[in-house]
């Protein structure tokens, strides 16, 4: 039996729109899933890690299908956390200066295989091949021979006194640990480097041409660097450290927040959603299709120096290749390529991750102790792109971090420094005087009411207490929120007569921007009378 016609004539639209309800009500419900798994990683997140504040995005397909904050800019404040609040970004402003500098080579202005010379005739490495050979690529990779983090006490911790001229010409003294372009090894130094680089080559200081090139064709109205009014601006988060009576702001930015040294390398600062706009545009070439060009859109997401691939990247992401971009950490996730960047500093931590292939981006912002917290969310929301099956969740990674962090304990276990006594200016009379090292400048160790302290001329928190612990002396730094401890070794006069003064980590695995190891101080002088 056939239908009439008329009937077949309705039939056709129904069926349509039954199918596009089938299809939409599908979508609704994956979406509202999706959801779902974020709200529960956001909140397990937030509160098995007790952070004072925390700001997270995540893109697909060109929208922002999750996005999210709680906390507080300043703990017990009240002042809470939106996605206008402005974080300090950290090393995530590296790939801001590598985008600035691919646009002047799209200019015309500078070519990446530049010798950083042509610029800066005033820039030395220890080694003067290397200073002739190193060109503009080199300064973005990590592979200047130099070790890791070499050089960093002129960046951190702030405030200090050291100038970007002050770093070029520091590096100069900073002794390489392995030969040019072989081995990868995270620096700063470089980066602050190729901010004047560009700055040389646009004719316009750094924080300028950021803001030019970088925040106001992409409107990234809220973003700041150099210097700026904390209280005109608004809306910003401070640093925190987790003490055992909750968390407390630390290095709190002063109304007027000065122009860092460290700005090309991680002295930027931006909201959720100015961040947003950034990894959109990475996303979607043709959002900002003349922002950059394709060429240059290649040539900083390409491989240029290999990384070692971690046991954990094996064994949670089944990852085969890691490398480092200009700016970018390039890497596989579950088959997945990735391409991702952390920011650490004091009490603020950040998280940029693209999945180019499947056109999603996430973004972490943190104003707290927030190193284990960024990497378990950070892996299950990139997890629920990559491997939608593993049904794994914040606190199962969590467990596994706390498991590598106590193997880590039992395999170099911190000394024990709980009978340390304060060292006595009569017995350490033959050490006092004041030393100098090539590129950190002067520091004394002077008495002071029958107590003696170490303290640096031009890095005011690094001040503090010598004490002896058995034969052996450790500095106890009178400012808390210099986390690293540092052992002291004096050495007699050697072959010039002259006393030196060398340094070392207490605990191993102490954030390695107190690079302490490559401090030579030689004695210069006695105490001044007090």
């Amino acid at each position: 039996m056939s239908l009439p016609h008329c009937c077949r004539k309705l039939l056709l639209p129904c069926l349509l729109a039954g199918l596009f309800f089938s299809f939409d009500s599908a979508a609704q419900a994956a979406a509202d899933a999706s959801r779902h798994d974020f709200d529960q990683a956001f909140e397990q997140t937030f509160e098995r890690y007790q952070l004072p504040g925390l700001a997270v995005a995540v893109i697909q397909d060109d929208q922002v299908i999750y996005q999210r904050t709680a906390g507080e800019r300043v703990a017990g404040s009240g002042e809470k956390i939106d996605a206008d609040t402005l974080f300090k970004i950290a090393s995530n402003s590296k790939a801001m200066t590598t985008g600035v500098l691919a646009r002047l080579v799209d200019a015309g202005k500078l070519r990446w295989d530049d010798p950083v010379t042509r610029y800066l005739p005033q820039f030395r490495m220890h080694d003067p091949w290397v200073t002739r050979n190193m060109q503009v690529r080199d300064l973005l990779l990590h592979n200047s021979g130099l070790g890791l983090g070499a050089g960093d006490l002129m960046l951190w911790p702030e405030p200090n006194d050291f100038s970007r001229a002050d770093i070029i010409a520091g590096l100069a003294h900073l002794r390489p640990t392995h030969s040019f372009r072989s081995h990868y090894a995270y620096d700063n130094l470089l980066y602050v480097v190729a901010g004047e680089v560009a700055a040389a080559a646009a004719g316009k200081p750094y924080d300028q041409l950021v803001r030019e090139q970088l925040f106001e064709p992409l409107a990234m109205d809220r973003c700041q660097v150099g210097r700026w009014n904390q209280r005109q601006v608004g809306n910003v988060a401070q640093p925190h450290a987790r003490t055992a009576t909750g968390n407390r702001v630390v290095r709190e930015d002063e109304e007027t927040v000065p122009d860092t040294t460290s700005m090309a390398a991680g002295g930027i600062r931006c909201s959720l959603n100015d961040m947003v706009k950034w990894l959109r545009m990475w996303l979607d070439p043709q959002r900002q299709p003349a922002w950059i060009s394709d060429e240059q859109r290649r040539a900083v997401w390409t491989a240029h120096m290999p990384m070692p691939v971690s046991a954990r990247m094996r064994e949670w992401d089944n990852s085969h290749f890691s490398a480092y971009g200009y700016g970018w950490r390039l890497s596989d996730m579950d088959g997945v390529w990735k391409v991702a960047h952390t920011g650490t500093l004091s009490g603020m931590y950040s998280s940029v991750i693209l999945l180019p292939d499947k056109q999603v981006g996430i973004v972490i912002l943190i104003n707290g102790e927030g190193e284990a917290a960024r990497t378990a969310l950070g892996e299950v929301l990139a997890k629920h792109f990559t491997a939608p099956q593993d049904a794994r969740g914040v606190d199962d990674y969590a467990q596994l971090l706390d498991v590598e962090a106590q193997q880590d304990a039992q395999h170099a276990p911190l000394p024990d420094t709980s009978a340390r006594q304060t060292a006595s200016a009569t017995d350490m009379q033959s050490r006092l005087g004041v030393y100098r090292d090539p590129w950190f400048g002067q520091v004394s160790v002077c008495g002071d009411n029958g107590q003696v302290y170490w303290s640096a001329q031009r890095s005011p928190r690094l001040r503090g207490r010598i004490m002896q612990v058995g034969q052996r002396q450790r500095i106890d730094w009178d400012d808390d929120s210099v986390d690293a401890e540092a052992w002291l070794v004096f050495e007699d006069a050697a072959a010039d007569g002259v006393p030196r003064m060398r340094m070392s980590a207490v605990d191993p695995d102490a954030d390695f921007s107190y690079d302490y190891q490559d401090l030579d101080f030689k004695r210069v002088d006695a105490c001044p009378p007090r």
